[in-house]
C-alpha cells in the first residue's frame, strides 16, 4: 500500500491520476480505524476510481490536551486493515509540520450558528478547529467526493457548510452509524473502554430507541425530560446533554412541526470516556 507522508507527493500523484480523468473519494479520520471507519472507505470505493485515507490526529481541535495526548495512534495496524480493502486505497499520513508548518493555530469560522449548538457549548474552539483540518485537506486532496460518519452528525452538516460557504469543490456525503452489536456507535474511543464499560454503554443507543417511540406521541420536552431521568438512574454513565434539534439548523425543538425533521443527540461519559450519538426521529 502506498503511504504519501507529505502533501507534495500527494499532489503529484492526485495530479497524475486526475489528468486519466480518475474521480477520488476522499475519507478523513483521526486513525485507530475500525469497522466504521472500513463502512466509509467501502462507500468511497463504490463512487470512486480511487480513495484516499488520511490518518491525522488533528491537535486544533481538541481543547482538552489530555484528551489529545490519550488519543491512540496506530499507524501500522490502520494501514494493515486498510490493505484488506483494495488496490485503490491510498493513505495520506502527514505530520503535524506538513499540515500546519510552524503555526499550530486554527482558523476562525462561520457556520452561520451551526457551531454555538451542542458540541460547541462544551468544546471551546472544536468546530474552528474541524473547520481548519478538513479545509486544508480538501485543498491538498482535491477529492471529488468526500465521507463522513453521521455520529458526528453536527460536524457532517458543518463541514457541509464549510464546502458550500467556502465554494469548495467536493461533495459532502454523510453515511450511516455503524454499530456493534449491542448497538453501540463504533468510536475509536471505544478502544479505552472496559469490557464492562463497553457494555455499560450500549445504554446510550437503548434509551436513543426509546426516545425515538415516545416523540411519537410526546413533546420534544417530555422526551428530552425522560432522557435525563433516565440518565440519572445509571450506575456508571453521567448525561453531559441531550438535545433534540431540527436538522436544518440543529436548533433545539421547542415545538414540533409537520414539515420538519429531527434528531436527538446525546453525549455521555463513562470512565472518563465521552461518547456521543444520535439517531433520526421522524
Amino acid at each position: 500500500m502506498t503511504i504519501f507522508y507529505t502533501q507534495n507527493t500527494l499532489k503529484a500523484f492526485v495530479e497524475a491520476q486526475k489528468s486519466e480523468r480518475k474521480t477520488i473519494g476522499f475519507v478523513p479520520t483521526m486513525g485507530a480505524l475500525h469497522k466504521g471507519h472500513l463502512s466509509l472507505v467501502r462507500n468511497a470505493m463504490t463512487d470512486n476510481d480511487i480513495v484516499f485515507v488520511s490518518v491525522f490526529v488533528n491537535p486544533t481541535q481538541f481543547d482538552n490536551t489530555s484528551d489529545l495526548e490519550k488519543y491512540p495512534r496506530t499507524l501500522d495496524t490502520d494501514v494493515a486493515l486498510l490493505k484488506t480493502l483494495g488496490k485503490n486505497v491510498f493513505v495520506y499520513a502527514p505530520s503535524v509540520e506538513d499540515i500546519y508548518n510552524s503555526d499550530i493555530n486554527a482558523e476562525k469560522f462561520s457556520f452561520d450558528g451551526l457551531e454555538f449548538e451542542m458540541e460547541g457549548k462544551f468544546r471551546t474552539g472544536h468546530f474552528d478547529g474541524v473547520g481548519t483540518i478538513v479545509k486544508r485537506l480538501f485543498e491538498i486532496v482535491t477529492p471529488d467526493n468526500a465521507y463522513f460518519g453521521e455520529k458526528d452528525f453536527q460536524q457532517l452538516m458543518i463541514i457541509k457548510k464549510l464546502a458550500s460557504k467556502y465554494k469548495l469543490p467536493v461533495n459532502v456525503i454523510g453515511c450511516e452509524i455503524f454499530r456493534e452489536t449491542s448497538g453501540l456507535a463504533m468510536s475509536s474511543r471505544n478502544q479505552r473502554l472496559s469490557d464492562h464499560a463497553k457494555k455499560e454503554s450500549a445504554f446510550i443507543y437503548k434509551t436513543l430507541l426509546e426516545a425515538k417511540k415516545k416523540f411519537g406521541t410526546k413533546s420534544a420536552l417530555h422526551v428530552k425530560e425522560w432522557v435525563q431521568k433516565q440518565f440519572s438512574k445509571h450506575p456508571l454513565l453521567t448525561l453531559e446533554y441531550v438535545e433534540i434539534a431540527n436538522i436544518k439548523n440543529l436548533k433545539t425543538v421547542k415545538r414540533k412541526s409537520k414539515n420538519e425533521t429531527y434528531r436527538v443527540f446525546i453525549a455521555a461519559f463513562i470512565e472518563n470516556i465521552r461518547l456521543i450519538d444520535n439517531i433520526a426521529l421522524n
